[in-house]
């Protein structure tokens, strides 16, 4: 697989990224190199290798959730900036395009 500058537009646009010429080519030879390593990596025998689930071998400690403060609704509500009735009101952050 070859990464070429109309790649690196459409990985731009995804992920709303912009760069100029030179930063398009930098990225462009940085994504290259990656694709170059990933498949050097499948030329190796994995046959007898067994797939790594944990990478190490500590485990999570958990805790139990205990409620140590309860407040009530209007209680949280009394310090929001902007407020209705039952819920606190922030901007609209996601925008819809067509």
């Amino acid at each position: 697989m070859k990464i070429d500058s109309k790649t690196v537009d459409k990985l731009a646009e995804l992920s709303k990224l912009e760069f100029d010429e030179a930063g398009k080519k930098e990225i462009e030879k940085d994504l290259n190199r990656i694709v170059e390593f990933v498949e050097k990596l499948s030329e190796l025998d994995t046959s007898n290798v067994e797939p790594l689930i944990y990478m190490s071998e500590g485990t999570n400690v958990m805790r139990d959730d205990v409620v140590k403060q309860v407040i009530t609704q209007q209680e949280a509500l009394k310090n929001a900036p902007v407020k209705d009735s039952d819920y606190i009101k922030v901007p609209k952050v996601i925008t819809k395009e067509n």
